[in-house]
């Protein structure tokens, strides 16, 4: 059974089931791969303070054993044992889980995911079991200053709240999570009609719409709103990590734009010019030219009603004043001065190309029509985005850069040995 099906030929076909997931399938002629991602729009911007943790809890315990697959060894063995891959993954707005196998196996590789989201054994003894991975899972994050930083970065950024917590939880929430907690989190959440169904491959539509019905079934749940985000920056100015790394940690960020904003696609091309990739403006300055830092880049994080733009940097800790010198004088250049055509023109070629290539792979296609269909207004096809990107304009950029790159919205954190901490606050300055 099919409803509100509509077709766009360029790249997708849409249909949603009645009570049931949204199926959003793009075909791909004489792909010999088919990649399935499932969206749970649930995460854990949804978690009260009491809850903390669930939502990645609850994506770990599916994988102990379902209906169909009693044990972690059986879902592995039916996907891997086709030569197929899979895995999942937690954020604050949803839950993903994806699978990429042989095209003959797509029937497979639905099933598995029916079973993941709709029918877990959720037995206590595997969630008492699943506590101490968990809890491994996180001091691994803690211990990785790259990591670390973020998870610092996230805090300062967001404060306390739901954005601003380790999506992870923490170590004493995790050991005392109630398993009734856990199964009321998957009775509300985990629902076929709050599920999102992608599909690319060399499958028709209808066939993809097909297997999503028998794997998912119908059920409504009832999900309570989250929060609004705070209004950001709304944490500390700066937060640090006392670590004895032999190389030190750095993230800035600013407030940026809500996903959907009409001028994400100005963001994009902004973000490229200033720390995507190795013809970017941090790269060259930062560490071409300076040797302040092997690894630079900026990159852009998006909410349905607020965002980030970051930079982050490991570098030698004796330097870290420079190197954050460095950046914030490209922050400055950005909103200064317009972006030359030329750099501009490569920048723009950047983003989209990248875009393009990515589309060879089945996996990025189910990624990219599912996150849209799932978390965005609308699902926009490539060459949608591509004219997006064209229009951009260098004085967009200014404009943009000149509305958030803003001295008093700066937040800094660092993941380094104590002695090198000192005094770095008051290098958090924007040049001019």
């Amino acid at each position: 059974p099919a409803t509100d099906s509509c077709t766009i030929p360029a790249m997708f076909e849409r249909t949603a089931l009645p009570s049931g997931p949204r199926v959003i399938s793009s075909r791909l002629p004489a792909s010999r791969s088919v990649s399935i991602a499932a969206y749970v729009l649930a995460g854990s911007r949804l978690e009260s303070p009491e809850q903390a943790g669930v939502a990645h809890f609850m994506e770990h315990i599916t994988f102990k054993g379902t209906a169909a697959f009693p044990t972690t060894r059986a879902i592995s063995e039916a996907i891997e044992g086709v030569g197929g891959s899979f895995n999942a993954a937690t954020d604050r707005e949803s839950t993903v889980y994806w699978v990429r196998v042989p095209r003959r196996e797509a029937a497979v590789a639905m099933d598995v995911l029916g079973e993941l989201i709709i029918r877990p054994t959720l037995a206590d003894a595997e969630i008492n079991h699943e506590r101490a991975i968990v809890i491994e899972e996180m001091r691994g994050y803690r211990d990785d200053p790259p990591e670390y930083a973020q998870i610092l970065l996230q805090h300062s950024m967001c404060g306390d709240g739901p954005l601003g917590r380790e999506i992870c939880g923490d170590e004493a929430g995790i050991r005392a999570l109630p398993e009734a907690t856990i199964h009321e989190f998957w009775r509300t959440a985990y629902r076929p009609s709050n599920t999102v169904v992608a599909v690319a491959g060399d499958i028709p539509h209808e066939t993809a719409v097909d297997l999503a019905d028998r794997a998912f079934g119908s059920g409504n749940g009832m999900l309570p709103a989250c929060a609004p985000a705070p209004l950001l920056p709304a944490g500390e100015r700066v937060l640090v990590g006392r670590r004895s790394t032999s190389q030190a940690q750095l993230v800035i960020g600013v407030p940026a734009l809500h996903r959907d904003h009409a001028a994400a696609w100005p963001l994009a091309v902004l973000n490229t010019v200033l720390g995507d990739g190795m013809s970017s403006r941090l790269f060259l300055s930062v560490r071409e030219d300076r040797a302040l830092a092997y690894d630079v880049s900026s990159g852009v994080m998006e909410y349905a009603d607020a965002g980030v733009l970051e930079v982050s940097a490991g570098v030698d800790p004796p330097g870290l004043a420079a190197a954050l010198e460095a950046i914030l004088r490209e922050f400055a250049r950005l909103r200064d001065e317009a972006v030359p055509d030329e750099e501009l023109s490569k920048a723009r070629s950047y983003l989209a190309g990248g875009i393009e290539l990515r589309m060879d792979e089945t996996r990025h296609v189910a990624s990219w029509i599912g996150g849209q269909e799932a978390l965005h207004d609308r699902v926009m096809t490539i060459d949608d985005a591509l004219v997006a990107i064209a229009a951009v304009t260098a004085e967009d950029i200014q404009r943009l850069a000149r509305d958030l790159l803003i001295e008093d919205a700066l937040r800094m954190a660092v993941v380094a040995p104590a002695r090198h901490l000192r005094g770095l606050e008051r290098h958090l300055r924007i040049p001019g």
